[in-house]
């Protein structure tokens, strides 16, 4: 009789264990690209989702390392590996969530591995840090000071009036060489149109015959400045890592902060969406001046008749 009873209450546990594994759980943490980028810092002191998180994230996701949530309970993180339950994902993996803080209400389950999260829905409460930097960034006028290929001054501020495609890269870094084709044809392609590329190059003045074959193996047709720092991307709102992109419209002010390899599709989306902008507003200034002198009484003639 004992046993039975003892089996009995064993499954009653059992049950309860069990119901409480699949009851639905709602936690709030950051998404994380893997478990060694987390442990890079101690999180408690160093917040994760810097531009260099994400860019170093990219690789890490599409390499098939399980994303996480990073859940705080009090001076500690547990980590979940992030699985898909009711919630669908609108892209092949959980990237564009990197950073982020998020609400997800789901079931808590274990796999052969580590504790999971099966998601069944998703809210975002906070965007990453580097989205916040580029939102600062955004509406400002940024000023930014370099030298040319020849040792003379260039200065953001004296292309006023044109669209500019700022792009901060560096010898050696890998994705910028990756990128330059698709820079090299914004230019050809916009250029007539008052837009604008100018590389801004993490090199030294000393390293100009560096920089000399980069540009001659990557044809590079825009200007090249050189002696940029991660002081001055910081400013744009891109964090340390590069490459980095900044959109900067023709009154100056910064209207789009690009952190890793541009998407030329995107790119060319963004400019054509502003040069429509520009050319609507030319036709409002035209029609209106226009009006004004329709309006303006002729003069009486001062010729005596």
């Amino acid at each position: 009789m004992k046993k039975i009873i003892l089996i009995f209450s064993l499954l009653f546990v059992f049950n309860l264990t069990a119901a409480a594994q699949t009851a639905p759980v709602k936690i709030e943490g950051r998404v994380v690209c893997c478990a060694d980028c987390w442990a890079e810092a101690d999180r408690t002191k160093v917040e994760y989702g810097t531009a260099e998180d994400l860019l170093k994230a990219k690789s890490c996701v599409e390499g098939g390392d399980p994303t996480l949530i990073a859940v705080r309970e009090n001076n500690k993180f547990t980590l979940y590996q992030l699985e898909q339950g009711k919630f669908k994902l609108t892209e092949k993996n959980w990237y564009g969530y990197v950073g982020k803080t998020v609400a997800v209400t789901g079931v808590k389950r274990k796999n052969k591995k580590a504790d999971a999260f099966v998601v069944d829905s998703l809210e975002v409460i906070a965007p990453s840090i580097a989205e916040r930097e580029a939102q600062d960034a955004l509406g400002k006028t940024i000023e930014l000071k370099l030298k040319d290929l020849f040792g003379t001054d260039q200065t953001l501020s004296q292309y006023k009036g044109r669209i500019v495609i700022l792009n901060f890269w560096a010898t050696y870094c890998a994705p910028c060489r990756t990128e330059m084709p698709d820079l090299a044809a914004i230019q050809n392609e916009y250029a007539a149109l008052g837009v604008q590329v100018i590389g801004a190059s993490a090199d030294e003045a000393a390293d100009r015959p560096k920089v000399l074959q980069f540009i001659k193996e990557t044809k590079i047709n825009f200007p090249v400045w050189m002696g940029a720092t991660t002081a001055d991307l910081m400013r744009f709102g891109l964090g340390e890592a590069l490459p980095g992109t900044v959109v900067i419209d023709k009154t100056g002010k910064v209207v789009k902060v690009i952190s890793g390899i541009v998407t030329v599709a995107d790119l060319k989306k963004q400019i054509d969406a502003m040069l429509s902008t520009a050319e609507v507003d030319v036709k409002k200034s035209e029609a209106v001046a226009r009006e004004t002198v329709k309006e303006k009484p002729a003069k009486a003639s001062s010729v005596p008749s």
